[in-house]
């Protein structure tokens, strides 16, 4: 009857009792590096057994590193060892020599100086030399530095004679990988095959210290592989030969144990090195990474700057690792048929997702926020990260670096901040507004217009906004839009009546508003089509409102002049150059608006002073009779002309409100009665607005007879519904004049009217 053990993470006979009384476990940790695990020294069957005395205190130190290292699990089929080792123990105290009862918990050297000489002198050997006095053996730790001229050597290659005459542990210390394993697959062998012939049947403790040394070495060089692995990428580095040799090993044991065996024998159980090696490589990964903020504690990070400054080292550090990985130690793993950038790729993906995971956690604010996605997606994610692109990223294979669920949350907490401060930032441009305001600062004219920084303030915001969400992604980019045009919107009614309510209102300042609005439509809008309609009601309101003002200035101006005309002094005094002077000076603020909105200006202005002129016209202060009704009627057509001559020099386009005051004029001085039928039919004609009370304001400055006023009357009323049945205003294209003037019911009209 047979039994194996393998002790992992036991360096102590201790620990070997925990592992014959206590449940198994299915994990194991590596021993430190460079530290081979506390035992004898297992050597070459032909060597001949030197007692080694360790230095005081390093034996001790090094049993607690082993057992440390080691403390965490066992292998499947523990359980059957320990209950069949129970039985054999039993059986064996009765018929045998009785042992001494301390013997399991003595130093593991005890076991392996019994081992020592097992090997040499059989079962029986071990039996006796169990009781007798213990001997002394030790393993070499050799600091990393001093142990390149050795691993230099074993790189070059040593003789058979001279490594059969090392020990074990020895060739792992010294690296020597391949020559190490060589030797405890014979001992294994050889160990395995004792076991088959019952030569253990016995004495189960012999075979358990035996079968336990193999185990702890084959764990001591598992360990001196993590070592290697976790010094790989530090600033000493690994010779390319050591490298190679690695991946000999892992291949050598997946080679040698392809399998678990049927009889569950644990010596030959696959020792997994391959996965043990990955972890390695995990864990490698994830210290470097670590190193990024080893300065920081958890959460200590303030403010965008300085989230943006660990980053950037953490990128720079991943970035030198992994060119490293693919210029100096991927090759050294090829060559002995062994992929290794695939694994340091995913391991370093790995570990840089665990840490930003770790930030977004503790990220609060838009701009922190806003780091992490941005290194996330621009730096990280682009295909130059490693400054090669053969060396980029495989967008496919890897995994997300940040979970969708960590994701949209990141984002959704992103534009809650953002919308905040977008709100905060058109406040702080309104307030600038107001300083600039306060300063009376008159605009600038940027290429021939009225500039106010509003337009620059506004267009920077959103661009700067959306450019930044659109690196990102385009959903955030869409969001962004909407996030902009809400604010915008909310804004433009607060900055129209803050500025309409202060000291600053002037032609210039208007003008630059105007201006400022027309921009927003004409490059926000085409710039960002189909996101921003919810702003054309905004804005068309606010440049509404600025016109307005700009026209209501000048008709306070010039509204006064207004009163003198067709008066009796009009007749022969040029009191209409004045105010046609005002109308000129005024357009040359027109000059500075853009185009489109500085002719609807014009035009309003236009058609202002065409309206008030007939105002005025229609409801005289003085009547005319005989020569004067002539000379007012000639002076009424001279003003027409001066006034369309003006405003056709100012560039006005409103050609439709040029026939208004010739055709009352004609009508007040036709000295041909019949004509003026055709008179009111051009007049009628010509602005479907005018009303009844129009025509009889009219007639009344012609003081025709009773008869023929009621028989232009009713034709005028025929040519109005007419009119009206054709669409009414909209028949003159939505041009309205007379609408807006309104005439008194004097006593002048009713005597027309009867």
């Amino acid at each position: 009857m047979g039994f194996c053990v393998c002790s992992w993470g036991l360096g102590t006979p201790q620990g070997f009792l925990s592992l014959l009384f206590a449940p198994s476990s299915a994990a194991a940790k590596m021993p430190s590096p460079q530290t081979v695990a506390s035992g004898p020294e297992l050597h070459s069957p032909r060597e001949p057994v030197e007692p080694q005395i360790p230095a005081q205190g390093t034996r001790r130190a090094r049993s607690e590193d082993a057992s440390s290292a080691h403390r965490e699990g066992l292998r499947p089929g523990l359980g059957t060892f320990r209950r069949a080792f129970s039985k054999a123990s039993q059986q064996a105290l009765g018929c045998a020599p009785q042992e001494d009862p301390g013997l399991l918990r003595r130093s593991s050297r005890f076991f392996f100086r019994s081992l020592r000489h097992a090997l040499d002198d059989g079962p029986a050997a071990d039996q006796t030399q169990a009781t007798t006095g213990p001997g002394v053996a030790h393993s070499r730790e050799v600091p990393s530095k001093a142990m390149d001229g050795v691993r230099r050597q074993s790189s070059t290659g040593a003789g058979p004679a001279e490594l059969e005459d090392k020990s074990v542990a020895d060739l792992i210390t010294e690296r020597k990988l391949l020559a190490a394993f060589e030797q405890l697959r014979h001992l294994e062998t050889r160990l395995v095959a004792e076991k088959a012939s019952r030569t253990f049947e016995q004495d189960p403790t012999g075979f358990a210290r035996r079968a336990m040394d193999v185990c702890l070495h084959y764990d001591g060089l598992a360990a001196e592989i993590g070592a290697i692995v976790l010094e790989t990428l530090g600033p000493d580095g690994v010779d390319a030969a050591v490298l190679a040799e690695l991946a000999r090993v892992v291949r050598a044991e997946e080679e040698a144990h392809p399998e678990a065996p049927a009889d569950g024998d644990f010596l030959r159980t696959p020792r997994h090195w391959r996965q043990r090696w990955e972890d390695a490589v995990r864990r490698s990964a994830q210290e470097r990474v670590q190193q990024a903020s080893a300065g920081e504690a958890p959460g200590a990070v303030e403010g965008a700057a300085g989230l943006a400054q660990l980053l950037a080292e953490l990128g720079g550090l991943v970035r030198r690792d992994l060119q490293k990985v693919q210029l100096e130690v991927h090759p050294a793993y090829a060559a002995a048929g062994y992929p290794a950038w695939e694994a340091y790729l995913r391991a370093f993906h790995g570990a840089v997702a665990q840490r930003l995971q770790e930030l977004a956690h503790d990220a609060r604010g838009c701009e922190q926020l806003y780091v992490l996605l941005d290194w996330a997606s621009n730096v990280y994610g682009s295909p130059d990260f490693l400054g090669s692109q053969d060396l980029a990223l495989p967008s496919e294979p890897l995994p997300p670096l940040l979970a969708p669920d960590v994701w949209a949350r990141l984002e959704s907490d992103y534009t809650s901040f953002l919308e905040t401060k977008i709100v905060s930032c058109f406040d702080g441009i309104l307030q600038l507004e107001q300083s600039r305001w306060a300063a009376a600062e008159a605009p600038d004219v940027l290429q021939g217009h009225y500039h106010t920084p509003l337009s620059i303030d506004v267009h920077m915001l959103v661009a700067e906004h959306v450019k930044a969400a659109g690196a990102i992604s385009a959903e955030l980019e869409a969001t962004t839009l909407q996030i902009c045009a809400r604010a915008l919107g909310l804004f433009l009614p607060r900055f129209e009546k803050a500025f309409l309510e202060s000291g600053a209102v002037s032609e210039p300042n208007l003008c630059a508003n105007i201006n400022a609005c027309e921009e927003f439509r004409t490059h926000l809008l085409a710039r960002f089509p189909g996101s921003l309609e919810e702003l054309e009601k905004p804005l068309v309101a606010a440049t509404c409102a600025f016109q307005k003002r700009l026209l209501q200035g000048l008709q306070g101006d010039v509204q006064p002049l207004f009163k003198v005309l067709c008066t009796k002094a009009w007749l022969t005094q040029d009191v209409l150059q004045p105010l046609l002077d005002k109308v000129v000076a005024f357009a040359g603020h027109l000059e500075h608006v853009v185009r489109p909105r500085a002719q609807e200006t014009l035009q309003e202005v236009h058609r202002y002073v065409v309206r008030e002129y007939l105002a005025q016209a229609l409801r005289p202060r003085e009547r005319f009779r005989g020569v004067e009704r002539v000379s007012g009627s000639q002076k009424m057509a001279l003003d027409a002309q001066a006034i369309g001559n003006t405003f056709q020099g100012l560039g006005s386009e409103a050609t439709w409100l040029g026939r208004a005051i010739p055709c009352v004029a004609d009508i007040l001085g036709e000295t041909y009665k019949d004509d003026i039928r055709r008179h009111l039919e051009t007049l009628i004609g010509s602005y479907p607005d005018i009303r009844r009370d129009h025509v009889l304001a009219i007639l009344a400055l012609r003081r025709l007879g009773r008869h023929r006023n009621q028989h232009l009357l009713t034709h005028a009323q025929d040519l109005l519904r007419a009119a009206a049945k054709a669409g009414g205003p909209g028949a003159a294209g939505g041009h309205v004049l007379f609408e807006e003037i309104e005439v008194p019911s004097s006593m002048d009209v009713l005597i027309t009217c009867i």
